[in-house]
């Protein structure tokens, strides 16, 4: 009996940038589990849509998937978006079972992908001063999710001994701009941005232009198609296929 199949589910992006990451990412999960049939798809803009990737799926033989959205922070219409593609899913296709998973989260070890792209970065602009951290993200209408990433934001600067700032380039104050005119009106001049985002695009791009508008002396690249972000997909996999086993 095969494993069920493992659909790496996204939001579409119209940045060529954004899927290039994503394809890398599910070639990443695909290197540590061969033996598992690993598929990517976008709810919407980008192809192959979700819809298609699970008729693929069944046409192959497959009855049971495991779904892992690739979301670092809950977004209660994308939970909602989620689950109308797989009762949509499951309506076409009687007898299929399919198990979302937890969304990938903000795990702690994500702080070790912050800290290489970070210094990915200060190589790259040669900086090796800092005196002030910025986590930029997309931000949300979710107070919930705003607060889960200040509480990362305060675990790394925990970890640096530097003062950090959560920012966020949509929804919510402070955008990455302010955070880092506030640490310069403090006297600090040596201020990084660390991009917590999951692949490039719009907000990503729009919150390293406004750092570097206000002064950053370096802004990270997102975390990408790295093996820690591979294994919190197999991860969320593992807990996802469990479920569907018969009790």
């Amino acid at each position: 009996m095969a494993a069920p199949a493992l659909v790496a589910l996204a939001h579409g992006s119209r940045d060529p940038r954004s899927a290039k990451t994503i394809t890398a990412l599910v070639q990443e999960v695909k290197a540590m589990r061969p033996d598992l049939r690993v598929e990517r798809a976008y709810l919407d803009r980008s192809r192959p849509d979700f819809q298609k990737v699970v008729d693929r799926l069944v046409k192959a033989g497959y009855d049971e998937i495991v779904v892992v959205p690739l979301h670092l922070t809950d977004v209660l219409q994308t939970g909602a978006d989620v689950a109308v593609a797989v009762s949509s899913a499951t309506e076409r296709h009687p007898g299929l079972q399919v198990r979302v998973t937890a969304i990938l989260g903000l795990e702690a070890c994500f702080l070790e992908v912050l800290d290489e792209r970070l210094r990915e970065a200060l190589r790259t602009s040669r900086v090796r001063e800092l005196d002030a951290l910025v986590l930029a993200a997309a931000g949300s209408t979710d107070p919930l999710a705003n607060q889960a990433v200040a509480r990362l934001a305060r675990l790394w600067g925990t970890h640096h001994k530097l003062p950090v700032t959560a920012a966020y380039a949509s929804s919510a104050p402070p955008a990455t701009g302010e955070a880092v005119r506030a640490f310069r009106a403090e006297g600090r001049r040596h201020i990084a941005v660390a991009s917590l985002f999951l692949s490039p695009g719009f907000l990503a791009d729009r919150a390293a232009e406004l750092a570097v508008e206000a002064g950053a002396v370096a802004v990270s690249a997102p975390l990408g198609a790295h093996p820690e972000v591979a294994r919190t997909i197999l991860a969320r996999y593992a807990v996802g296929a469990v479920e569907l086993v018969p009790v």
